[in-house]
């Protein structure tokens, strides 16, 4: 892999994950209580021997940047970097990305000074686990132009993704991006070991430096799913390599609540337990949890929590969480804090009617998710939204039958939602 470039997409402004985009972009989001969703695809290229990365960013960046800068570090012996590019006007193109392809198109002129044969493009907000080398094994044994990364889906899920049809060496000959469900049918694909299915495109490209130069010549051409594939389909070969691991899109606030969820069963779908593919985020140093007289099952407690009296059932808990006595959490994630308030702090919070950073005592919580330091007020009670229309109420959302707590956000004791 040294000769490939890797690249990461940090995505647009992240309105399906509003509010957790609210003051982040979609790779600095949070994910199993004390990573976040960029160190996925990250994790995945070092652990493929893919040392030289750039990660695209264009909004609320400031602490994606901060979290790169302080985790992904390379020692003076290795031409290794992961380095952030953001969106930048220029005498050229006085214009923001306009989508995933043209984010590629304005970052060239900083590619051109790396010596690369393929590119490998990813996706900043997906949580799986792949050896890219065996992608790139299969782009390059079928000397492919471009290699589409695909995995199985039914067909109940084809019309909301980028379905595309093989033909039997494993070519794309057809590429529809979000294809109206009369025309799913038509786009089933036979493929060896798996039989007639629909394959969705993961998002994840590899390019020659011959096909990139070339697909990024048109300007029209703005986005890889609608325009960049379709396009080059007839044109070049544009080969498929199927994945059939755990993948998941964790773009909304229900596909990224459920997934972290999952991250509690006894056998999760994506393990971080693998010591051979070690997921890496920022190191933090911080005491172990702390848990007195709590009733645990089926949840994850991240390092530094201090859990007092609680009862948690199938919840992730991150960093630096406080739990108050006789608190209830049931399929909920609480996203932890960036700091520890002293005990002189919270005192003075209190007198002015201010809860501490965390989970109040004897607050009653459910089906939501809390960002990172909010103020859980005392007897508080979130139920399951599920079957609810979005709504929004004074530093709380409703999404996709979610409650979501915004970053920062305070309940006042005894607020009921």
């Amino acid at each position: 892999m040294n000769d490939v470039l890797g690249v990461v997409l940090g995505g647009g402004r992240g309105t399906r994950l509003f509010p957790l985009t609210k003051l982040r972009s979609k790779p600095a989001v949070p994910i199993a209580g004390k990573y976040r969703l960029v160190d996925i695809p990250l994790s995945n290229c070092l652990n493929s021997n893919l040392k030289r990365v750039f990660v695209l960013t264009q909004y609320n960046s400031e602490s994606l940047n901060r979290h790169i800068a302080q985790t992904y570090k390379f020692d003076i012996f290795t031409s290794g970097f992961v380095t952030v590019l953001a969106a930048e006007q220029t005498e050229d193109n006085p214009d923001w990305f306009q989508g995933t392809a043209d984010a590629i198109r304005q970052s060239m002129r900083y590619f051109g000074g790396h010596s690369y044969r393929d590119m490998l493009i990813l996706s900043g907000d997906q949580l799986y686990q792949m050896d890219y080398r065996r992608m790139m094994e299969t782009h390059r044994r079928e000397q492919a132009d471009i290699t589409v990364a695909v995995t199985p889906v039914t067909a109940e899920q084809a019309p909301g993704l980028g379905i595309l049809r093989l033909n039997a060496q494993g070519r794309i000959t057809d590429f529809v991006e979000k294809p109206a469900p009369d025309k799913v049918p038509s786009l089933v694909s036979d493929v060896p070991g798996l039989g007639q299915t629909w394959l969705a495109s993961m998002g994840i490209y590899i390019f020659t430096r011959g096909a990139l130069d070339q697909s990024m010549a048109d300007s029209s051409l703005v986005d890889f799913g609608k325009n960049v594939i379709p396009a080059a389909v007839p044109n070049m070969r544009v080969q498929a390599h199927v994945f059939r691991g755990y993948w998941e899109d964790v773009g909304t606030i229900a596909s990224y609540f459920h997934a972290n969820l999952a991250l509690c069963d006894f056998m999760p779908p994506f393990d971080f337990y693998d010591a051979n593919k070690p997921v890496y985020t920022h190191p933090r140093f911080l005491p172990g949890t702390k848990i007195e007289g709590c009733t645990i099952r089926q949840s994850i407690i991240s390092e530094g929590a201090i859990l007092t009296g609680a009862e948690l059932e199938r919840s992730v808990v991150g960093i630096r969480a406080r739990i108050g006595r006789g608190a209830v959490l049931r399929h909920s994630l609480i996203q932890g804090a960036d700091y520890y308030e002293t005990v002189d702090e919270i005192d003075r919070g209190l007198v002015r009617g201010v809860p501490p950073v965390g989970v109040g005592e004897d607050a009653h919580i459910e089906g939501a998710i809390i960002d990172k330091n909010a103020r859980i007020g005392r007897g508080v009670r979130i139920s399951s939204a599920m079957g609810q229309p979005d709504r929004d109420g004074d530093g709380w959302h409703i999404r996709d039958g979610v409650v979501v707590v915004a970053k920062n956000a305070t309940l006042p004791d005894g607020t009921v939602i």
